[in-house]
This record gives structure tokens, sequence and C-alpha cells, in this order.
């Protein structure tokens, strides 16, 4: 499984609506709306690497009211399940 942290500007008016549209993405796993520089941000995990361009490029660049994102690929997960 390959995870991505995605950071997600929205328009003010769009937030709600963009939220529950990137939640609807195969592969997008949770969106939180968030306090700061982003509205939203969006877990990501998929199968393999390439997932993630169509997630990111083709399905969440769709949705209305996105202003800008940023794209943090995981290398490793680290948890209380791990340790």
């Amino acid at each position: 499984m390959v995870a991505a942290v995605v950071l997600i500007r929205a328009a003010r008016d769009r937030i709600p609506d963009a939220a529950r549209e990137i939640a609807d993405i195969e592969g997008v796993a949770e969106v939180y709306s968030v306090s700061g520089e982003w509205d939203l941000v969006a877990i990501v995990r998929v199968p393999e690497w390439e997932q993630i361009a169509t997630v990111v490029t083709e399905k969440l660049a769709r949705v209305g009211g996105i202003e800008r994102t940023h794209t943090l690929t995981a290398f490793r997960v680290y948890s209380r399940k791990d340790l």
C-alpha cells in the first residue's frame, strides 16, 4: 500500500462541497477540514505508486473550487501498530 497526504486550498464557499466530492474519489481514504494555510487534507491510499498520479492529477484536479494542492508522498508509515 502506498500513501500520500494532499494539502488542499479551496475557495471558501466551496470547502464543504469540495471535501465531500474528494471523499468520494476512489483511493481517498479520508478528508480533514483543517485550520491554517490549507483548508483540507486528503489521505490517499492506493496499491501502486502510479495510482497516486491518477488520483491527484486526474480525479482531484476535476473537483470544483480547488485553488491549489501540495502532495506529500509517504515513504514509510510509523504507527503504534508497528511498535
